[in-house]
């Protein structure tokens, strides 16, 4: 049993039409049953998973547990104005690029509010969004109960997810302002399993950012991102996780590619103590098109974890996946990916490329791509590569009188550039940049001391 904390009674006690209780209900009894996952296991290897444990969360919606804040405009980012985490959120949110948008606010997995209506939900009007909705499930939305459960904590979350947001593009329709959905987590010791849906209609075009933010709690976030895109519809899709140094993150994203469709799927992932995230992007119908961006920066002791798989179903389908990091002090980085060809997918083009660069001696990154291909009429690659920042670009920029500290951080800002470029929200790139370059601003003294300079003096 995974945690007493957890049982279906408590998935039966939450609020929903009767297909999301059934289901919740249908979820929690079958991982009543189960068990943690453990490093043994293929998908789980170089993990610290076999540190959790359950027992020291309770969900969030017990008695006695925190509702949400009852404010029109929850206070992502001005909880504790003095962090970097904050500043992100509010540059982000804030910028005159983003000033349009769409704001979706959840504290503590409940939502809060839309567009600063407390608890508003339904359609959005206005910026020429005919017909959208943004709002948590209702008794029409039984079709969306196909199971994405692809591992224990996924199935947690189709249990626990208190307040699933849908976020529902009618066909032909454009979203021309950014919908930004904006966690916020600030109770100590609470397990929060946040959902978004994005259907997008056919022929229908959407973006949407979301940000994951803490104060300085101890927590357990798990959340699930479901993408379905029908036929010739677009959705840029970007989240950024900057969670706070004691959170545990397990997340899944389930994307569902149909004809002629597209998505560009982006992550940054900066935060938490031990960050993972399961991509399964499934092209399904001809001519459907997946690209994934991410990138993940790494320092102090965090562990960031990426597990990809490019599921190709239908002919003529393409996917391109661009995974860029680093690590710094004793942190950690996983990356395995799959790229997989059915035997009907014939006309596949997939690539699959992950690069990290280690910038201190006591940090570590795997890296392991991986091809399983049913179909000879296909196109596909893979490319991975771990090592320190490059010495002929250090030697270079040294040669020409720049500072070795400040050759080293151009460098690894010149590594990320190229992810930052394919963001599917550009207009969120200038925040994201100026957090990763905090970050980027420590590497120096660990680099020298580590030896990993060139030393050309």
């Amino acid at each position: 049993m995974i945690s007493p904390n957890f049982s279906p009674e408590l998935a039966e006690a939450l609020p929903g039409p009767e297909w999301l209780v059934s289901r919740r209900v249908a979820a929690a009894e079958q991982a009543a049953v189960g068990a943690l996952p453990t490093p043994k296991e293929e998908v789980w290897r170089y993990t610290p998973i076999s540190k959790l444990d359950l027992a020291r969360y309770q969900l969030s919606t017990e008695p006695g547990g925190v509702s949400p804040v009852p404010v029109p405009q929850m206070p992502m980012a001005k909880a504790n104005p003095e962090t970097v985490q904050d500043d992100l959120a509010d540059d982000l949110v804030d910028g005159s690029d983003l000033a349009e948008s769409i704001l979706v606010d959840t504290s503590n997995g409940r939502l809060c509010a839309v567009n600063g209506d407390d608890r508003a939900g339904g359609a959005v009007n206005g910026l020429g969004s005919k017909g959208l909705q943004v709002r948590t499930l209702n008794a029409d939305d039984a079709e969306l109960a196909a199971s994405v459960d692809v591992d224990l904590f996924a199935l947690m979350n189709t249990a626990f997810s208190v307040e699933p947001v849908l976020v529902k593009v009618p066909a032909g329709v454009d979203v021309p302002a950014t919908i930004v959905v904006r966690h916020w987590f600030d109770v100590d010791g609470a397990a929060v399993f946040p959902r978004l849906i994005i259907d997008a209609g056919p022929d229908s075009s959407v973006r949407v950012l979301e940000l994951y933010g803490s104060s300085d709690i101890a927590a357990f976030v798990s959340p699930v991102v479901e993408i379905r895109a029908a036929a010739a519809a677009r959705v840029g899709y970007l989240a950024v996780q900057d969670l706070g140094p004691k959170v545990w993150h397990i997340g899944s994203q389930v994307c569902h590619i149909a004809s002629q469709a597209h998505l560009r799927a982006s992550t940054a992932a900066l935060g938490g103590e031990y960050a993972r995230m399961r991509l399964d992007t499934h092209l399904l119908g001809r001519g459907a098109t997946g690209d994934l961006i991410s990138l993940y920066y790494g320092d102090g002791e965090q562990t960031l974890d990426f597990r990809t798989f490019q599921d190709h179903v239908a002919p003529d389908t393409s996917s391109s996946l661009l995974f860029k990091g680093a690590v710094d002090d004793s942190s950690r980085s996983v990356y395995t990916g799959m790229i997989r060809v059915r035997p009907d997918a014939r006309g596949t083009n997939a690539y699959q490329t992950n690069r990290n660069i280690k910038l201190s001696e006591t940090a570590w990154a795997e890296s392991v791509p991986n091809l399983e291909i049913e179909n000879n009429e296909v196109r596909c690659s893979h490319a991975s590569a771990v090592g320190p920042i490059d010495h002929d670009q250090l030697f270079y920029l040294e040669s020409r009188g720049v500072p070795t500290e400040t050759a080293e951080q151009l460098i690894v800002r010149g590594f990320f550039d190229e992810v930052l470029e394919q963001f599917s929200v550009p207009e969120a790139v200038p925040a994201v940049r100026e957090r990763l370059q905090a970050k980027i601003a420590g590497l120096s003294a660990g680099l020298i001391s580590a030896g990993l300079s060139s030393g050309y003096e």
